[in-house]
Order: structure tokens, then sequence, then C-alpha cells
């Protein structure tokens, strides 16, 4: 005796014993395979906020649990997806069934064919309407013979409501955390949805800090198409950004042609000096890919980039005006890794001194290295990281 009531209980509530989305899913399934509903494979499909993933397919079988995959953009070319049921869904806004059991009936949708090999009897799809007027998809199978009973396809349809509404609360989350990464970073975005969103908080944290720009961008706005010179930005930030992250840094902004980031520093001064060591790396992974960037047609100079690393002490907080405000770091530190890329900009010389910093040369990053002021509150890089004021600063061609 079908027992579905308490599911929608469940659902109604909010699913508050799934922390994660896939969870819900697998005690969805749980739950309604408990209460008479023979379900053999469920998919969730959700589209999402994101530069580069349209959405996530959330699927459920018996044998193995959920597993999640996520779309390109691309995907929306292929003949896979346009010949899908869930983009009939999309398009009409109306449920899809098809009894696979019944042999004399062609598959309509190819995916029909590959559901039918593997024993399913019947296929449902159910549109899940969110508040803003998107559509997203549930699609459940079985392999009990003869399909879903009249009584099983009306409890999935007593599901479909409250599981719509749980699955837009999880997904209006999923994309405040992906617009949160992707304009301000994932540290940074932590913060925020944690709650330190108040105008002047700050905490004081220990980072190397990495500012870099590159040489002659005014000249090259100047000489090239608007789309291209974009086109040559992202592919030069393409350079960077990964190595950063990869690295475990944060990249905190992009000012033109102009990147922010941080390696925060935390724990023992060994692991500080580690920390470091990864930031150096990252430059060195940056550089390489910069020196194999291809120059837009007619632009003969390779792209050239300055870049300052510095370890010290800043303010990585809440700063604007009004309701208007940026998660940044600020502080003296910044100032000085400035000053050091602002420095090297302007001179060449390679003992040129800034504050005792040592210089590598342009040729290549293999001379860069921190080195020790002297003097009592100054130490190398990753030693005595509280009160350091050493500095690395490379120039790379």
């Amino acid at each position: 005796m079908s027992d579905i009531r308490s599911v929608v209980d469940w659902l109604t509530d909010g699913a508050g014993s799934g922390s994660l989305s896939e969870d819900v899913l697998a005690e969805l399934c749980r739950r309604m395979v408990d209460s008479g509903v023979p379900l053999w494979r469920v998919a969730v499909f959700v589209n999402t906020l994101h530069p580069d993933v349209i959405g996530r397919a959330f699927i459920w079988q018996a044998d193995t649990g959920v597993k999640i995959t996520e779309a390109q953009y691309d995907i929306l070319e292929t003949d896979e997806y346009q010949s899908s049921p869930v983009v009939a869904v999309y398009a009409t806004r109306q449920p899809i069934r098809r009894r696979l059991s019944d042999g004399g009936r062609p598959d309509d949708f190819p995916i029909m064919h590959e559901l039918r090999a593997e024993g399913a009897t019947d296929y449902v799809a159910f549109p899940l309407p969110f508040t803003d007027g998107t559509i997203h998809v549930a699609s459940w199978s079985t392999r009990q013979p003869g399909g879903f009973t009249t009584q099983q396809f009306a409890d999935l349809e007593s599901v479909i409501a409250p599981l719509t509404r749980v699955a837009e609360i999880r997904a209006l989350r999923r994309t405040a955390t992906n617009l949160l990464n992707t304009y301000v970073g994932r540290q940074a975005g932590e913060r925020i949805l944690a709650g330190k969103i108040r105008r002047g908080f700050v905490e004081e944290i220990r980072a190397v800090i990495w500012l870099s720009d590159m040489r002659g961008f005014t000249a090259l706005s100047e000489r090239l198409p608007p789309q291209e010179l974009v086109d040559l930005l992202n592919r030069y930030f393409d350079c960077q950004v990964p190595a950063i992250l990869g690295h475990g840094g944060e990249v905190l902004k992009f000012m033109g042609d102009g990147l922010l980031a941080i390696f925060p520093l935390t724990g023992s001064v060994d692991d500080a000096c580690q920390i470091c060591l990864r930031a150096l790396a990252s430059a060195r992974e940056a550089k390489a890919l910069i020196d194999a960037l291809s120059t837009p047609q007619g632009i003969e100079e390779p792209i050239r980039f300055g870049l300052a690393l510095h370890a010290g002490q800043v303010l990585y907080g809440n700063i604007g005006g009004g309701n208007r405000l940026d998660f940044t770091c600020i502080g003296p530190a910044v100032n000085l890794a400035a000053r050091i890329e602002q420095g090297r900009r302007e001179t060449r010389p390679v003992d040129r001194g800034v504050g005792g910093i040592r210089r590598a040369r342009s040729g290549g990053l293999h001379g860069a290295r921190p080195i020790r002021r002297r003097g009592p509150g100054h130490a190398a890089a990753g030693v005595r990281l509280d009160r350091a004021a050493a500095m690395t600063e490379l120039d790379l061609p």
C-alpha cells in the first residue's frame, strides 16, 4: 500500500536530512521505493547561472546511487541534446510519458532505445517550474513489468510540487555561490555567504600578494579592434588564473589588464614557506604560458607582463560607499607591492634598489627569490611573516 504522504511531508518540510543536493535525491528515492514506487532510474536536470556550465544532472540508480554531471554550453549544439525528451519538456512545459514495455511503439527519443535495452519498462519526465518562470526537469523510470501502475504514477505526480520548491531553494544557493566564486573568488565568497557583509568589516591576514599587469597594454588597446582586445585579455588571464588557483591562490580582482591575487599564509613558518614557494611556482607557470601566447594579427611584439610578489599583512574585507561594497584587500603591503611593480615598469636595471629588493633579470624567473633585508623586524619571505618585509619582484618579458 502506498505511503507517499510521508514523502510529500518530508519534502514540504525542506528535506532537511539531506545536506547536499545529491543527498536529497538519494534520500528521496529511498523513501519513494519504501513507499511502494518501484523506481529504477531517476534524473533531475537543473539549469544554473554560471559562465562555463549551463546546468547539472543528478542521476540516481538503485545499484549505483547518485552521480553528478555538468553540461558545458557547447552541448546546446549537439544532436544528443536537441533530441532529448528533457528539451521537449523545456519547450512544451508538459510531462512526457513513454511506456517502454510496448515494443510496437517507435522510439521518438534516442534515449528510449537505450533505456529499453537496459530493461526499463516505463519513463516519465515532469517539468519543475521555478518561480522565476524557468523550467527544470525530473525524469523517472522503472523496470517493473507493465510499467508504473495508475496509483504509482499518481504518487509521482504528488511529489513534483514540493520537489520543485526544494530544488529551487538549493539551486538559488548554488547560483549565489557560483556568482560569488566567479566575481569575488571562493574564499571571499565563503565569507560573504557566512554573513561577513557589513561595510567596514575587515580582518587582518597574512598573505603573499600577487600584482601583475600587461606591458604596453595602452598601446595595444589603441591598435586592436574591441573584440580582439577582449579576446586577447581573456587568453592572457587564462595564462595566470589557473596557475594561481592551482597553487592555492585566490584571485581578488581584475583591473583592466591588471590582476590582484593573494596566497593566504596559515600555520607554521614551514607551511608559510611552502606557500611562498607555491606562489613562485605559479609565477613560473604563468610565465611559460604567456611566453607561448600567440599575438593578434598585425602585432609583432610578444606579450609581456610584469609581476610583483610580496609577503606581508593585509586587511581583507568590505570597503565601499552606500550599498555598493567591494570585498578586497588593502594596506601598506598591497601599496608596497604596487610600488614594486610600478617601479620595475619604469626602469629595467637589475639592481635598482627599492627597499632592498633583489630583482630577477628579465631573461627568466630562475634568479627571482625572496632576500633577507638587514635590520630588526625584517626577514626573508616565509620567515617571521608577522613582521616580514621581504619581497620578490618579477618582470617577465
